[in-house]
């Protein structure tokens, strides 16, 4: 049976070559497709399906569906990643946290697009592409996140949706019991869309000698039950 979730597109702030996002179908292909499936048994330990690139393009072909205008992913083992890059992405901690010890403020949020359900009683799934910035606005980090929000009470769903707070900070505000697994770290060249996100200018260029940046993939469960997967790229240091 095809568990495939179904939304509607509500696309804001489309950056170079991603002003449409690509056809949703077969691109859900979590095994935690729909709540009461077999998700539950497959946590914890067993290792996601697909590799790092492979998961880091699905969620980006949700906002950007020629690729090679957001970026270009190559695995990268943790010991090849370079410091600070390593210290921000190698653990199963928030970004969230991790971005605000680093940086000594709480991120803020800008969400740059998102795809919202349909009530169709097929699952209630939420994707969007963020910026993680600091109080003056310097960006920190990009992230794409899709989200079955039916793992969720309404209320903590709501406050998801209404995108005022990083979601890291929203699920330990609720005290779910969640689990950060299956973090993958990737090697980044930004293209035009992500370069321009970070700050390239209107050439998309990102600036001489800051060229290369790196990011990674995660999932989250929640009670057991895997309900968040995780693009989150460093702006280049």
């Amino acid at each position: 049976m095809d568990f495939a979730p179904r939304l509607n597109p509500a696309v804001l702030l489309p950056g170079p070559g991603c002003s449409e996002a690509a056809p949703l179908r077969n691109l859900f292909s979590m095994e935690s497709n729909h709540p009461g499936q077999s998700s539950r048994a497959k946590l914890p330990g067993n290792p996601p399906p697909a590799g790092s690139v492979e998961r880091a393009l699905r969620l980006v072909r949700l906002f950007c569906p020629a690729v090679e205008d957001f970026a270009t992913f190559t695995a990268a083992a943790p010991e090849t990643v370079p410091a600070p890059y390593r210290g921000l992405l190698d653990h199963t901690n928030h970004m969230t946290v991790v971005m605000e010890q680093f940086h000594g403020e709480p991120p803020h949020l800008q969400v740059v697009a998102r795809w919202l359900p349909e009530a169709e009683g097929r699952g209630d799934w939420y994707a969007r592409e963020i910026l993680l910035l600091s109080a003056a606005g310097k960006v920190w980090q990009q992230g794409i996140v899709r989200i079955d929000l039916d793992q969720i009470e309404p209320a903590t769903a709501a406050l998801i949706r209404a995108a005022h707070l990083p979601l890291g900070r929203v699920l330990i505000n609720a005290g779910l019991l969640r689990e950060v697994q299956h973090v993958a770290l990737v090697k980044v060249v930004p293209g035009p869309h992500l370069a321009a996100l970070f700050g390239g200018g209107e050439s998309g260029a990102v600036p001489a000698g800051n060229r290369v940046t790196y990011g990674r993939v995660a999932e989250i469960s929640l009670g057991g039950v895997p309900a968040v997967e995780l693009l989150e790229i460093v702006a280049p240091q």
